[in-house]
């Protein structure tokens, strides 16, 4: 069977994401590729892909919120899992990192492996590669990645919170 050329990749919800963070209608790519330690072409495909899932508006510049939060709901536990993987040093994410941290303390510990992080957990494979080095100079898409990890290995409990916060965040 081919693989379709337009199949959603992990990367797109962090391009996304990001793109959120800025708040801003007229970001440029190369910018935005640079923030996110990603290849621009990598960034062009990431947000054709997200235009014809119908993510991004038709100028390719405003995200759907409403359709990216149906997404992150119901779509990303399934289609991108994660599951805890062993005891590494890290970035915390889930609900580990703000702003979950401070509703769920004394839970499992759960973090993006990075060698320079400074907490130990449980491994969690973020969305994508880089995801540690870009959410580290941005505290606004480390929480929203945060909470998507959340969505991704939370119980009901912890995917509820992560839920409602989305919701505040997103509008």
């Amino acid at each position: 069977m081919r693989k379709s050329p337009v199949a959603m990749k992990p990367q797109d919800i962090v391009v996304l994401l990001k793109i959120l963070c800025l708040k801003q209608p007229e970001w440029q790519q190369v910018p935005l590729a640079k923030s996110l330690k990603i290849s621009q072409s990598e960034v062009s495909q990431s947000l054709s892909r997200s235009a014809y899932a119908g993510l991004l508006d038709d100028t390719g510049k405003n995200v759907m919120k409403q359709t990216l939060l149906d997404f992150l709901q119901f779509g990303l536990p399934v289609v991108f899992p994660a599951k805890p993987g062993a005891q590494v040093r890290g970035v915390p994410t889930a609900h580990s990192a703000p702003p979950l941290c401070h509703i769920f303390e004394g839970a499992d510990t759960f973090v993006w492996p990075y060698a320079k992080g400074k907490s130990r957990g449980f491994a969690i494979t973020p969305l994508y590669a880089t995801v540690p080095d870009a959410a580290l100079t941005d505290a606004s898409l480390h929480q929203l990645l945060a909470l998507t990890d959340a969505l991704r290995v939370g119980r009901v409990r912890e995917r509820l919170a992560a839920i409602k916060e989305l919701k505040q965040r997103l509008g």
